[in-house]
């Protein structure tokens, strides 16, 4: 009898699709192979339609000692041949084992017990559940007590769903297929907190009612481990987008920079001479519009990281209150209502608070054209915290707007892509924002549904990956210029309106100026002489910035001490290192004449 029950254990792990069951001590191997998934009939739970080893299992234990006709029964033996012999050999142990009395052994139970998924028997229908069987796996994955009465575990219930409409289609899914495989749902343990699990069920209506049999597997973490792969192939993606446009930006902003130099200087220049009104106000524009246009550049420039940031230990919030004021007005007027939850006892943070201004700028005037343009109004709630696992401080910009659509999701952050009509966006202020963020060694990331959309900056509290700022350039507060009538001053330029523009505005001043078209020219007219200063381009053909300044410091060291650069590309690799290692002050283009003029006075008057 040993043998018997030994033989047909053998073949009931064949039809369970494991390896192996430990009982007593004792191992018992799988010996045929693996034809496909199963549920097993233990304490009640039903095989599914379309698994025979069940089938056969079932036949069995209902006294039928032919298994072959019981697979005919089914329509399926014609299709697996390997299921012949597999079917004698079930039928010869049956007949053997007949005298055995019961069809579930304790080694069933045991299993059923001991199994590393969770085991869930019931009856569910839309607004209720009943528990008829829950193994202790099931209870352990929802954090029930072992000695919890299995009624009282009801996962399928409306309120362990965080949305209740994946409910309805998880019942009507079941209603209509009978059966789910690998379903995922997002349920409560019972401390109510969220859990992800995948489903594997079969269903039969019972009434207006489903009786159903599932596995249930907690996969939270394995969720949590794809968030995180995705989100970081999307950071990698970002960045790949921002490095390459980088490259480009940073050329198209030197070339506009040059133009833009010129327009102001000589405007600046115009402006001071006796005009009738006409000539001021259209002076008055072409300088507003200058301005304009070079801060189209300078977001730009920011875009590509190659703007200088003036960094220091900052209250976020007070930064939040500050700019939350100056939209206050306009909020006001279009029905925006403002609710702020902002964290007491907050840490600082290392940042630049005019560019934390500009970020959250964009992302508040984003959510209020949304909001208006759905509804007319609005309500904007900003929050912040502290997140001490990441050892950050979080600040959450939500609104009630329409959402952002899925097919938009990726490339919101992406450089000149905007949904908004012509006209009414550049596309740049998102992308600004996001590689503002960057640059301080945080995180611009969004969360969307219908009903709204949330941004989340993060903010690194000790400064760990912030990318160390570029040297200070002067300050652009006005000041007037020092006098140095009759020093002499080279200016070196390869653009020629530019360079005729600056020599000029310095002439005026009472300057001497002489000028070279790039760093050979220049080399050659400070061989013949000495200059109090001189004003060189860092980008020209032939010989450039630093490669003149080399030159000349390995040929006359106090002159390369008189050089003040001029450049609208601070921070291209090469650049940046040479403005750091060499210390030489610098003017971003495009420059205003009063910030040119007083920076070649004080170097002046530093000698």
């Amino acid at each position: 009898m040993a043998e018997v029950l030994d033989g047909s254990l053998h073949h009931l792990v064949d039809l369970l699709r494991i390896s192996h069951i430990d009982l007593d001590g004792k191992r018992i191997e799988a010996r045929m192979p693996q034809f496909g998934a199963s549920l097993l009939q233990i304490r009640g739970v039903a095989a599914a339609d379309d698994d025979m080893r069940a089938q056969f299992a079932e036949a069995l234990c209902d006294g039928e000692a032919d298994a072959g006709a019981a697979a005919r029964h089914h329509g399926h033996l014609s299709r697996e041949k390997g299921w012949n012999e597999h079917a004698k050999q079930i039928n010869a142990d049956a007949k053997i084992a007949k005298p055995v009395a019961d069809p579930r052994p304790e080694e069933f139970a045991r299993l059923f017990e001991a199994v590393h998924e969770g085991v869930y028997i019931g009856i569910i229908a839309h607004g209720r559940t009943q528990t008829l069987s829950a193994n202790p796996y099931l209870k352990l994955m929802f954090g029930f007590a072992g000695e919890t009465p299995e009624p009282e575990v009801r996962p399928f219930d409306v309120d362990q769903f965080i949305d209740p409409q994946a409910r309805e289609a998880f019942v009507d899914r079941l209603a209509h297929d009978n059966s789910v495989t690998d379903y995922l749902l997002r349920l409560r343990r019972a401390d109510r907190a969220p859990m992800w699990v995948e489903v594997t069920a079969h269903a039969r209506a019972e009434g207006d009612a489903l009786r159903i049999e599932a596995l249930m597997r907690d996969v939270s973490e394995r969720k949590r481990l794809e968030d995180q792969a995705r989100d970081l192939y999307h950071q990698l993606l970002q960045a790949e987008k921002l490095a390459a446009l980088g490259q480009t930006i940073s050329g198209v902003a030197h070339e506009l920079n040059n133009p833009l130099a010129t327009i102001l200087t000589w405007a600046e220049r115009l402006a001071q001479r006796p005009a009738d009104d006409q000539t001021r106000r259209g002076l008055a524009a072409i300088l507003a519009e200058s301005e304009r246009a070079a801060r189209i550049v300078r977001n730009l420039l920011t875009f590509a990281r190659k703007r200088h940031t003036t960094r220091a230990m900052i209250d976020l919030n007070q930064v939040i209150r500050e700019t939350l004021a100056l939209r206050s007005y306009e909020q006001r007027l279009s029905n925006i209502t403002i609710i702020d939850a902002l964290a007491s006892g907050l840490p600082n943070v290392f940042a630049d608070p005019h560019q934390m201004q500009q970020v959250l700028l964009n992302l508040v005037i984003n959510a209020e054209q949304a909001m208006l343009s759905t509804h007319g109004r609005g309500t904007l709630i900003l929050r912040t915290w502290h997140d001490p696992e990441q050892d950050a401080v979080v600040l959450e910009v939500n609104d009630d707007g329409p959402g952002v659509p899925d097919d938009v999701q990726p490339k919101i952050f992406d450089p000149f892509f905007t949904t908004k009509e012509v006209g009414k966006g550049t596309g740049l202020g998102l992308t600004v924002a996001y590689a503002i963020v960057q640059e301080h060694g945080g995180r611009l990331t969004m969360k969307s549904q219908p009903g709204g959309a949330s941004f989340f900056v993060e903010l690194p509290v000790t400064g760990a990956g912030i990318q160390k700022p570029l040297p200070t350039p002067p300050d652009r507060a006005f000041a007037p210029p020092l006098t140095a009538s009759g020093s002499s001053i080279l200016v070196v330029e390869d653009e020629a309106a530019l360079g005729a523009a600056v020599a000029e505005a310095l002439a005026d001043a009472g300057f001497v100026v002489d000028r070279a078209g790039d760093g050979m020219e220049a080399l050659e007219r400070v061989r013949a002489r000495s200059y109090d200063l001189i004003v060189c381009d860092l980008k020209m053909p032939r010989l450039d910035g630093p490669s003149f300044y080399r030159e000349l410091k390995y040929e006359n060291a106090p002159m390369a001490q008189r050089i003040l650069f001029v450049t609208g590309d601070v921070a291209g690799t090469d650049a940046e290192r040479f403005l750091e290692e060499s210390g030489c002050r610098w003017l971003a283009k495009p420059f205003r004449l009063k910030d040119l003029l007083r920076s070649t006075s004080e170097l002046i008057q530093r000698q």
